[in-house]
């Protein structure tokens, strides 16, 4: 049965951690498969999108207006059963097609308001109750789902986790060779976007009170953001960085004193990871999906406060304990790889295929 998948993804991102898992998921079924079809952005500067090598001939739809049709549901006509797989919680409306969603969090569900999250809470569920099969990737997305969507049929539910790329790695080389924002094991990073829920300003108070500096890692800072920022630190001890290629990512957690990720909400958390994998000790929030992802460590949060994120900071500077925890963290991401989430992908496929 011919697989299509539906790019859209990439016409509204150009960084991102959706963006990511798309492309890695393609990388590694279009190795499996020789059927399949794609309807494509006919112009994008998404980042994981230059990573594919999609033949024209293979190109069944051209995206010209993402931002418009990204809401609007696939047209398509065909004689025979295909599979239709969305990057971003779209449905083909073909009676020959059977749809396939990924549900990567309930951010919008939960913590937005407004047209916007009613629109984009209106077509994920729309998506959902169109689908065949839905995949979510971590059991705690799927709790989420089941409860806020008691009508959809726990049974064409299944968990299928992230993995994380082989770019990420521990560095054997010298700190003076690579160029870095602040000396190595002076700064702590601070990943992702900024909304509320991802707790950055405790993360910048909290660090205030430490001799280490702040790496920012995502857009760059609006106004109001550099103010709050400079209530606190310096402008010598804190950068924003944006646009960062993985092999950049990669050096900077190597030469990191930890990743701090204390979001109260996560669909997965692939930093953690990413993190874990170049050995750079992560605190985090035992909170949603985290405890699925990160495994034992001594740097989870169990509140949300200035008082305890400030004593796991401390943790830092005991070199024993963070050596073990570096290869904890290790060990922690042999569970996931890119090759086993395209794997499963690939045994989904096949049996709705049979079906």
């Amino acid at each position: 049965m011919r697989l299509i998948y539906d790019n859209i993804v990439f016409g509204i991102q150009r960084y991102g951690g959706i963006s990511v898992v798309w492309q890695e998921l393609l990388s590694h079924v279009s190795r499996k498969r020789d059927d399949i079809g794609y309807i494509d952005v006919k112009s994008t500067l998404n980042y994981s999108r230059s990573k594919l090598d999609i033949q024209a001939d293979a190109v069944v739809q051209r995206i010209s207006c993402p931002r418009f049709t990204r809401y609007l549901p696939v047209r398509m006509s065909s004689n025979a059963p295909f599979l239709f797989h969305s990057s971003y919680y779209r449905y083909c409306t073909s009676p020959q097609a059977l749809n396939i969603t990924t549900v990567h969090d309930f951010t919008y569900e939960l913590f937005a308001k407004g047209a916007k999250q009613k629109m984009h809470t209106w077509q994920k569920f729309l998506a959902i109750r169109h689908s065949a099969a839905v995949v979510c990737i971590s059991e705690n997305t799927k709790r989420d789902l089941l409860r806020l969507m008691p009508d959809v049929d726990g049974n064409k539910v299944r968990v299928i986790y992230n993995g994380v790329s082989s770019a990420f790695r521990i560095i054997h080389e010298e700190p003076e060779n690579i160029d870095l924002p602040f000396s190595a094991h002076s700064y702590v990073i601070f990943i992702g976007r900024r909304d509320p829920y991802k707790n950055f300003n405790l993360v910048v108070k909290c660090v205030s009170t430490t001799s280490l500096n702040l790496v920012v890692i995502g857009q760059q800072l609006n106004d109001n953001e550099k103010a709050e920022v400079e209530r606190y630190l310096p402008l010598s001890r804190y950068q924003c960085l944006s646009h960062v290629s993985d092999e950049r990512l990669n050096e900077l957690y190597n030469y990191s004193a930890a990743l701090v990720y204390p979001s109260s909400y996560e669909g997965f958390g692939l930093p953690v990871l990413e993190a874990q994998r170049a050995g750079c000790p992560v605190i985090a929030l035992n909170s949603s999906s985290i405890p699925e992802v990160i495994g034992t460590t001594p740097l989870l949060m169990d509140n949300l406060s200035e008082e305890e994120l400030s004593a796991k900071l401390r943790l830092l500077s005991h070199q024993e304990l963070m050596k073990q925890v570096k290869a904890d963290g290790l060990i922690n991401t042999r569970r996931f790889s890119w090759e086993k989430t395209g794997a499963d992908y690939m045994e989904l496929y096949q049996s709705l295929g049979r079906k």
